[in-house]
């Protein structure tokens, strides 16, 4: 590879790296950048995931209700037969008596007296049967054995309608909290966004205050030229233009990493340049606040509280599930079960099957208080529940009547920076006449420029500081509009 050839790979390298950061470029909306975050948030996307765990475990606990099939096999290996007896056993035969209508037992009779014959104290029978060992001998070396059984629950004490109760009211739960994690998320962006807004038209007055020192350095410097200045003069404006262009330099700093940020929150890379809608307005279309709100209205609409209230409501439902521990429980059982040797026929090494139902009836009696306390428990649990929504309640009024506070304040300030704007440019216009008229001073002039500087940044900050209590104002409400 020759080096032109190496040349003409770098210019076309730099070429694409160009088109993609102007293919990146591009204008957004307050709407996009929601829409982007929203989608790629891990925490919401683990929201979602977790309300459809709440939906698998609704499916769990419905099946409860429904008859249980198990089957269960087993296998086991003896080194050894089993025996019933020890030993070939003889066992006494009986006759007919026709005399009595009974069976007798067939004994030996002594002949000198005619009674049956005793040895060592027990009779000697005549006629014996004979039970051998070898017949009552199993080859049980191999096991086998199975069983599929159903069991339908009747009666669980309501332990099953209360977690069906709790799996319903965890699912309305964890939409609750996907919802509450989406305002988080919106709110945080509408933020981030609104800063970059905020900086960027910082940055158009930093540049706007350069170019009015610039503007007066030049004058100066010609009016030092001619005699009618000192050398002072260019000195103090020469520090005022260097301190402007540091805070320039300030403010394009902020405009880089808060675009960062909002690409970050946006879940795009970091390098990713937007425009935004915007940034390039002089006035942002600022919407008002409702003046008087509901209480009740809010409560129903704010997704901590409902989620407060399903809590509340699955605690209680807990209740019910410690208590059905003391109730009694009764399910019908049916098996079918087989075994190899056949234990139903001499166990014969071969599979016997049978069939058995029944029902099953628990009854706790006596536990030594441990159910009854464990029922306490869930009650103190479900009560310490109750205290936290009434504890959430008492401190969203408050929270709703600060947000209403401070947006009311961002309001009067807003308005007072636009009077203090139109008195600093009416300031800066007669001290830069004045000055050219030969009537001002430099410092005369430096300090309108200064308070016309402080006034429209004072402006930006009041009208960003009102779209974002708006913001918190309407999220504290639970009218945040998405």
């Amino acid at each position: 590879m020759n080096r032109m050839e190496m040349n003409m790979r770098k210019i076309l390298f730099l070429v694409l790296c160009a088109a993609s950061m102007l293919a990146s470029a591009q204008e957004v909306t307050l709407d996009s950048c929601r829409h982007m975050a929203l989608r790629n948030n891990k925490e919401i996307q683990q929201a979602s995931l977790a309300i459809e765990k709440a939906g698998y475990q609704r499916k769990e606990a419905a099946a409860a209700y429904l008859p249980q099939f198990d089957l269960t096999a087993g296998y086991i290996y003896n080194s050894r037969k089993m025996s019933l007896i020890k030993e070939d056993q003889m066992l006494p035969t009986k006759s007919f008596n026709m005399q009595t209508g009974t069976y007798d037992y067939n004994l030996v009779i002594d002949p000198r007296t005619g009674a049956p014959l005793q040895v060592d104290g027990q009779y000697v029978p005549s006629t014996v049967a004979l039970l051998p060992k070898s017949g009552l001998t199993f080859n049980v070396h191999n096991l086998m054995g199975g069983a599929l059984t159903v069991t339908q629950p009747i009666y669980m004490g309501g332990k099953i309608t209360a977690m069906n109760q709790v799996t319903e009211l965890a699912g309305q739960l964890a939409r609750e909290m996907r919802e509450s994690k989406v305002e988080d998320v919106i709110y945080n962006v509408d933020a981030a966004y609104w800063q970059v807004v905020s900086l960027c038209a910082k940055q158009k007055l930093a540049r706007s205050y350069v170019d009015l020192l610039q503007k007066l350095d030049d004058d100066v410097k010609s009016m030092v030229g001619q005699g009618v200045a000192t050398r002072a003069n260019q000195l103090a404006v020469d520090v005022k233009l260097n301190e402007a262009n540091v805070d320039l330099t300030k403010v394009n700093n902020g405009v880089t990493l808060s675009r960062m940020l909002l690409a970050q929150l946006c879940g795009l890379p970091v390098t990713t340049l937007m425009t935004l809608a915007d940034e390039g307005r002089d006035d942002l279309n600022l919407a008002l606040a409702p003046s008087a709100f509901n209480l009740d209205e809010v409560y129903d609409k704010r997704h901590d509280v409902r989620s407060l209230v399903l809590a509340t409501k699955i605690y209680d439902q807990q209740v019910k599930v410690a208590r059905s521990e003391m109730m009694p429980k009764l399910a019908a059982v049916a098996a079918l079960h087989a075994t190899n040797p056949n234990s139903y026929n001499g166990f014969e090494n071969r599979f016997g099957a049978a069939f058995s139902i029944g029902a099953t009836l628990q009854v706790p009696l006596w536990h030594w208080g441990g159910l009854s306390n464990k029922v306490k428990a869930a009650q103190v649990d479900a009560a310490v529940k109750r205290l936290e929504l009434d504890d959430a309640k008492e401190k969203i009024a408050l929270q709703i009547s600060q947000a209403a506070f401070r947006y009311q304040e961002a309001f009067k300030t807003l308005e007072a920076t636009k009077a203090n704007l139109d008195q600093a440019n009416e300031n800066m216009r007669i001290a830069d006449l004045a000055f050219k008229e030969g009537m001002g001073t430099i410092d005369e002039v430096l300090t309108a420029q200064t308070a016309w500087l402080k006034a429209n940044s004072e402006k930006i900050d009041a009208e960003i500081d009102v779209q974002l209590t708006y913001e918190y104002l309407t999220k504290v409400m639970g009218t945040m509009n998405y």
